[in-house]
């Protein structure tokens, strides 16, 4: 199992709106390394959703439930898509600005490479998001 981030504009598409949904394809794809990293999913893992705009945090978790394919819509064949359905509400959003001052997530694709829609997660990032979001609840 692997972990990874999709990013999504809350007032296109929002974590509530797949809770809401039950499911959903995740199109709209097109930078090449996003799409290389779409192609590497599997079913079975899983995704953070991250709210950009004003938000700009991690809301909550996902999970891959099929492996990658053409989106039906289009016959450019690089244009990929995946089906997730959610898994939780994290207890409490984890905001970009509390990650960058966080020093074990320096190297976060999140922090390194803002523009990117879909990225890889490390387990300790994924732990570390968690374990962040869990504290905020004590504070």
């Amino acid at each position: 199992m692997a972990y990874w981030l999709l990013k999504t504009e809350p007032t296109v598409y929002s974590f509530t709106d797949l809770e809401r949904d039950k499911q959903t394809v995740w199109d709209g794809v097109a930078g090449s390394l996003a799409v290389k990293h779409l192609r590497a999913m599997k079913k079975g893992d899983e995704v953070f959703i991250y709210h950009t705009g004003e938000e700009g945090a991690i809301v909550g978790a996902g999970e891959v439930t099929g492996d990658p394919y053409q989106d039906p819509k289009s016959d450019d064949r690089k244009f990929t898509v995946i089906d997730i359905k959610p898994k939780q509400r994290l207890d409490r959003p984890v905001s970009l600005s509390v990650m960058k001052k966080d020093g074990r997530f320096i190297s976060f694709d999140l922090i390194r490479i803002s523009r990117l829609s879909v990225m890889p997660v490390t387990p300790v990032i994924w732990a570390a998001v968690l374990e962040i979001s869990h504290q905020s609840l004590a504070r």
